[in-house]
């Protein structure tokens, strides 16, 4: 299963600098209802807080600026529950998943991006638990595989490779971890599409760009 907005059929990544080229492979086809062309997903921003009832609990949260920064994300999502019987997440990991939607480089989350989140979480959550089958709060390595591949990400086996040996503690990956990895693998992908203008998996960046993205994240 993929899940719509969260994932991308993506293949290999491999570059040098400077002037440095990415290529990727071709998309899997049939991956979500919303890739657009060139299997890249289609993003929402469609979101109101008319009547929505999560927009009461956001402004508490958020206070009077109006956005929520990490700390206060950190905060919402322990209270919220959303984890579950799994470890909260760690700063680090809000931060980044902050940077994960922080089209405008504040450091902080809107409401439209804190509901954007939350979807994402969800998914991620569920995707996880179907994964964590003995409910021990961590997945193995080949699990981890599976799930990147379930959400519609094509990876090299060097790749994955790579991913798991980040994410993981003593061969295995913790709820917390998988959360940050699922972030940044949407966040860097992102960041890819918007500058795939004809959509073939091909980008020239200038050094400077590359940094200023995946610093960023």
């Amino acid at each position: 299963m993929a899940y719509p907005g969260y994932g991308g059929a993506f293949g290999n990544f491999s570059g040098q600098m400077p002037g440095m080229q990415m290529q990727m492979g071709q998309p899997v086809p049939g991956t979500g209802p919303n890739l657009l062309r060139g299997g890249y997903p289609a993003y929402s921003d469609s979101y109101s807080s008319a009547g929505d009832p999560m927009w009461t609990y956001f402004t508490a949260i958020a206070g009077q600026d109006g956005e929520v920064d990490a700390e206060e994300l950190q905060k919402c999502l322990t209270q919220s529950g959303i984890n579950g019987t799994y470890s909260p997440f760690s700063l680090e990991t809000c931060r980044i998943m902050i940077a994960m939607l922080d089209r405008d480089y504040t450091g902080k989350m809107g409401f439209n991006e804190f509901k954007e989140l939350w979807a994402a979480l969800n998914a991620w959550k569920q995707n996880f638990i179907t994964i964590d089958q003995d409910q021990s709060g961590t997945v193995e390595h080949h699990e981890l595989n599976q799930a990147i591949a379930a959400m519609g990400y094509r990876l090299s086996p060097q790749t994955l490779t790579a991913i798991v040996k980040r994410y993981s503690k003593n061969g295995r990956i913790f709820f917390d971890d998988y959360v940050a990895c699922c972030v940044k693998l949407r966040a860097l992908t992102d960041f890819f599409r918007r500058r795939d203008h004809l959509q073939q998996g091909v980008v020239n960046f200038v050094y400077d760009d590359f940094l200023q993205g995946t610093m960023a994240i």
